[in-house]
C-alpha cells in the first residue's frame, strides 16, 4: 500500500503535469469555489486554518498590487519534511510556488518556524502566482518577481534563513553585491541564493521608500502591458536601472558604514566597554572603603 510520503510526491507530480479531476480517489482535500486544500489526515486542522485565512490573504494582496485574485489556486500541505525537500529540491525552502498550475506547496513541519507564519508565507507564494497570472514570463526577472512578494509579505520570503539581512550587509563591506541585471535567474547554491533574494527585497524596499507605493504599483502595470522589467523601471521612475542601482548601494552603504564599523571592532569595543565597568567598578568600591573608614574613625571619638 502507498505510504504518505511515497503519496504525496505523487499527488505533487500529478498536480503539476495533469488536470485536477484526474486526482486519485485516495487523496483529502477541502474545496471551495475560490481554493482548494489537499492535506494529509492529521493536517486537517491547517488545512481548515488555510481556508479560513485566504479571503484576507486576498484581501491584502489587493490592497499592496491593486490587482483583483480571478483564479482558484491549489494548495498542498506536505507533513513530511523528507518528502518536501525531495520536491522542493532544497532544505533551505519552506515553500514554493508552481505558477502555471496554480499551485503552492507548503512545509506543514516547519511552517510556523519564526519569523514564518502560516498567513505570511501563503501571501507570499499567491503574490508569486498573481504576478505570473498577470504578467508574461518574459517581462518578470526572477528579481523582480522575489523582491515584489517579500515587500508584499512583510519582508518575508519563502527561505529558511533567518540571519535578518546579514548576507546583504557582508556584501556591501566585503563589495561582493551581484548585478542586479544577473538576477534574471537566481544562482543555485545556497549562499549566493540568500544573497539573491536579500537584494531583491532590498531593491524594491528602496525604490518603495524612496518614490513611494504607487510607483511600484507603475512598474507593474508597464510589465503587465508587455514592457520588459527594465523599460517599466525607467517609464515608473524616469531613471534607469544602472542609475538606480547606483543609488541604491549609494544608500546601502550609508546603512551599513556602522554595521561594517561595529562589526569590525566588535571585539574591541567589548573589551573596552568590560575595561571601563571594572575600572568603575574598582573607584566605587575605593569610595566605599573610603566611607567605611570614616565612619569608623568618627565612632571611635
Amino acid at each position: 500500500m502507498m505510504n504518505c510520503r511515497t503519496f504525496f510526491i505523487f499527488l505533487f507530480l500529478w498536480l503539476c503535469f495533469f488536470p485536477p479531476q484526474s486526482l486519485p480517489a485516495a487523496h483529502k482535500s477541502l474545496q471551495t469555489s475560490e481554493l482548494e486544500v489537499f492535506y494529509e489526515g492529521d493536517s486537517l486542522a491547517m488545512a481548515e486554518e488555510v481556508m479560513k485565512m485566504f479571503p484576507d490573504v486576498k484581501d491584502a494582496l489587493k490592497k499592496s498590487l491593486s490587482w483583483e485574485t480571478n483564479f482558484k489556486p491549489q494548495i498542498v500541505l506536505i507533513r513530511d519534511r523528507d518528502a518536501f525537500v525531495r520536491a522542493a529540491g532544497s532544505e533551505i525552502f519552506l515553500a514554493y510556488a508552481v505558477p502555471r498550475r496554480y499551485l503552492i506547496v507548503l512545509d506543514a513541519s516547519r511552517v510556523y518556524s519564526k519569523p514564518f507564519t502560516l498567513e505570511t508565507t501563503l501571501k507570499h507564494e499567491m503574490c508569486h502566482l498573481l504576478l505570473h497570472h498577470s504578467i508574461a514570463n518574459r517581462n518578470l526577472p526572477r528579481w523582480l518577481d522575489e523582491g515584489i512578494c517579500q515587500w508584499a509579505s512583510g519582508g518575508i520570503s519563502e527561505l529558511l534563513a533567518t540571519n535578518g539581512g546579514s548576507a546583504l550587509a557582508r556584501a556591501i563591506t566585503a563589495d561582493t553585491v551581484m548585478r542586479i541585471k544577473d538576477l534574471e535567474t537566481f544562482p543555485k547554491d545556497e549562499a549566493s541564493l540568500v544573497l539573491a533574494y536579500e537584494q531583491s527585497k532590498s531593491l524594491i524596499e528602496y525604490i518603495n521608500s524612496r518614490y513611494g507605493h504607487d510607483s511600484i504599483l507603475r512598474i507593474l502595470a508597464y510589465a503587465r502591458e508587455g514592457y520588459p522589467a527594465e523599460q517599466s523601471l525607467q517609464k515608473s521612475l524616469s531613471v534607469g536601472l544602472p542609475e538606480l542601482e547606483q543609488m541604491w548601494q549609494e544608500h546601502l552603504r550609508g546603512t551599513y558604514s556602522w554595521f561594517s564599523y561595529l562589526s569590525s571592532h566588535l571585539y574591541t569595543i567589548l573589551f573596552v566597554l568590560a575595561g571601563l565597568i571594572t575600572i568603575y567598578g574598582f573607584i566605587r568600591f575605593l569610595k566605599k572603603k573610603r566611607e567605611y573608614a570614616d565612619e569608623e574613625e568618627g565612632d571611635a571619638f
